[in-house]
């Protein structure tokens, strides 16, 4: 049977995560995402509400990719980057890419 694939809701008050790859290619996207942040009010891709930050993952395998968190308010960033909702992210290894640390999760003690 074929896969259907759904539209992404973005609901406002929801964290977003984005797998940008290699951490050696993806430094065009994150450059793009602090332009998201720096950009003056009212200018397409002005800056979200919230903070975005980044962490290297594995997962087990033997290379990392970079992952970026998206705080709360930005649902127009996540959009153009194709992020996917999730949960607040545990903090451990988490570092602040752009935006304010006001959106700081707390630490997943689960």
């Amino acid at each position: 049977m074929a896969r259907v694939k759904l539209p992404i809701l973005y609901v406002m008050g929801s964290w977003y995560t984005c797998n940008l790859g290699d951490p050696l290619l993806a430094e065009p996207a994150l450059d793009e995402i602090r332009s998201w942040y720096s950009a003056p009010p009212g200018k397409k891709g002005a800056s979200p509400r919230g903070s975005a930050y980044f962490r290297h993952e594995s997962e087990g395998r033997p290379h990392c990719e970079v992952h970026v968190y998206l705080a709360p308010g930005a649902e127009d960033l996540a959009a153009s980057l194709g992020a996917r909702p999730c949960g607040k992210p545990p903090t451990e290894g988490l570092g602040m890419l752009a935006g304010t640390d006001y959106e700081r999760p707390a630490h997943n003690l689960a």
